[in-house]
């Protein structure tokens, strides 16, 4: 039975929306992406796009690519005993991947948010916190595929939904994978 859904997808494909839309449904969230914050901020570094990568990237090379993962193994486990699913926001690196698909198996599920390039390049530049331009947008798509191993986990998602119109139609399309795929679950705990 699946028991944890792992969001994947490039920058402005709406994994923040899908995590938002699952936590306002009562579902726990564990970002990765907060595990890099924590050791910005313990280091006394402003939170910037710039002071994220480098810590991100020395983590990385120092304690393993699959180092958020390694970190978030005792949340996930500790959340799972109090609820029967688990949202994971962020799973970058093909080796988080791999860590997690070893300690998990088949509870973990994978979805991917796919949007067409120049849509996303677009949503970045317009949204309000940390918005990039188009040369930011692509660099970091490069950076992400080159240095983080981004590709494979939306390579080997379990689904894909494409992102192509508003919030709404993203809501209502994750709706129907969520009964289509956990239909226990939603029965229970989700509703919308």
């Amino acid at each position: 039975m699946v028991r944890i859904l792992a969001i994947v997808g490039m920058p402005g494909s709406g994994k923040s929306v899908v995590a938002s839309y699952l936590k306002d449904n009562g579902f726990p969230i564990i970002r990765f992406g907060e595990i890099i914050i924590c050791e910005v901020e313990k280091r006394g570094l402003p939170i910037t796009p710039q002071n994220e990568q480098i810590v991100r990237e020395e983590i990385r090379r120092k304690q393993g690519m699959d180092v958020c993962a390694q970190i978030a193994l005792p949340l996930i486990k500790a959340k799972l005993l109090d609820h029967q699913l688990v949202i994971i926001d962020g799973l970058y690196s093909f080796s988080e991947y791999k860590t997690l698909k070893e300690e998990f198996n088949e509870e973990l599920l994978v979805i991917a948010t796919f949007t067409p390039k120049s849509l996303r390049y677009e949503r970045l530049a317009l949204r309000q916190e940390r918005p990039l331009t188009l040369k930011e947008a692509e660099r970091r798509d490069f950076m992400e595929i080159e240095k983080i191993e981004k590709g494979g986990p939306i390579a080997m998602a379990d689904l894909t939904i494409v992102n192509d119109e508003s919030q709404y139609q993203l809501q209502r399309k994750l709706d129907k994978v969520l009964a289509e795929t956990f239909q226990e679950i939603s029965q229970v705990a989700y509703t919308s």
